[in-house]
């Protein structure tokens, strides 16, 4: 293997990424330049809507899989760019772009591992999927991609994914699951001046204070408790009319010791409003530091953590940790960069872990 090469290589993918527009739902651009990369160096993908899986060719089902994955979409970059979001510009170690951190550093470094480990002897498979949506955890991301596994080539089972979202090259071994809650007390609206009708508001306060003080009894090692808080609260219409309603919205961050629904039953048994979960597919996610490949990250005097962050780990039904280079604080920044230094390091990072 020519490091420098493969680092190049991985460097010029990049910045051709960054100079095409790949927010949310709009990564077909990206998507096909990623599928002409592959295919001029005969890696066959198998494309799904903007999705993009590698397969090794000697692929066996009686053998264990590790799936590499990263994403290809982005947000949008916010107003405080102090430069061009989408030209690509390499100052000493820092290439700086909208995606270059969140994840582009983590895609095409897996890519290129993908490619040399697909050619050496291995005791498992290993498969890459560039998604896409993976902000939005929209429908036509790994929503997709994950029930269509069982038919692609005769049948992939996958058993453990790496994630290359940025961790500083550091596991995440848990990550933080999220449900939203829609919340909603009723009154009967009536005039102010006349103290008429059921103030929706008053129907309201006891809900909010138990949102508020409740404490769910598992604490998780690596992320904590699990925490709901009242974000968004709406009612009334007018300073004479006593509100009929009152809207409110529940942010709920779960470990991994509570699935969403327990949680949302929970809140259901305590309160009086209706409640109304917008889904509850984002769950939370760990992998035993026990497992084969943390212990090995250990070894290598890496230090397990638990994330705050949500990834497609939290659609994944196998098992799955976060590992790839920069910094989860530069995501979704202005001036976001990647150090090219940091894809070498995650380059023999990521070879040193999958040898074994």
């Amino acid at each position: 293997m020519d490091k420098e090469k493969t680092i190049t290589e991985a460097v010029e993918l990049l910045c051709r990424l960054i100079a095409t527009p790949r927010t949310s739902r709009e990564e077909t651009a990206a998507a096909d330049i990623m599928e002409q990369w592959m295919t001029a160096r005969n890696l066959s993908p198998i494309r799904s809507g903007n999705n993009l899986l590698l397969v090794c060719p000697d692929y066996c089902p009686d053998r264990e899989t590790i799936m590499l994955n990263a994403h290809i979409d982005t947000v949008r970059p916010v107003a405080s760019w102090a430069r061009d979001p989408y030209s690509p510009e390499i100052i000493g170690d820092r290439l700086y772009g909208i995606g270059s951190n969140d994840c582009g550093g983590g895609l095409v470094t897996l890519l290129q591992v993908y490619r040399i480990m697909a050619e050496s002897e291995r005791t498992y498979n290993i498969v890459y999927l560039a998604s896409c949506e993976e902000e939005v955890s929209g429908i036509n991301g790994i929503r997709r991609v994950i029930p269509e596994l069982p038919s692609v080539l005769g049948g992939i089972r996958v058993d453990v994914a790496i994630v290359g979202e940025p961790t500083g090259m550091q596991p995440a071994v848990a990550e933080k699951g999220l449900m939203v809650i829609d919340m909603t007390a009723r009154g009967k609206s009536g005039h102010a001046a006349r103290n008429e009708g059921v103030n929706a508001i008053y129907e309201a306060l006891d809900d909010i204070q138990w949102i508020r003080s409740h404490r769910f009894e598992k604490v998780s090692e690596f992320l904590g408790p699990t925490r709901m808080s009242l974000t968004v609260i709406n009612a009334g219409t007018q300073h004479n009319v006593v509100p009929d309603e009152c809207r409110m919205v529940i942010d709920v961050r779960s470990n991994e010791h509570y699935t969403n629904e327990e949680i949302f039953d929970e809140i259901g048994k305590n309160v009086r409003s209706e409640i109304k979960a917008r889904s509850f597919h984002l769950r939370s996610s760990h992998i035993s530091t026990d497992h084969p490949l943390i212990k090995r990250c250990i070894a290598m005097g890496m230090k397990p953590f638990g994330s705050p962050t949500l990834s497609d780990q939290a659609l994944m039904p196998w098992q799955s940790f976060k590992l790839g280079p920069g910094e989860s604080a530069r995501s979704h920044s202005a001036d976001e960069y990647i150090k090219i230094s940091e894809l070498r390091n995650a380059l023999d990072t990521y070879l040193e872990l999958l040898k074994q």
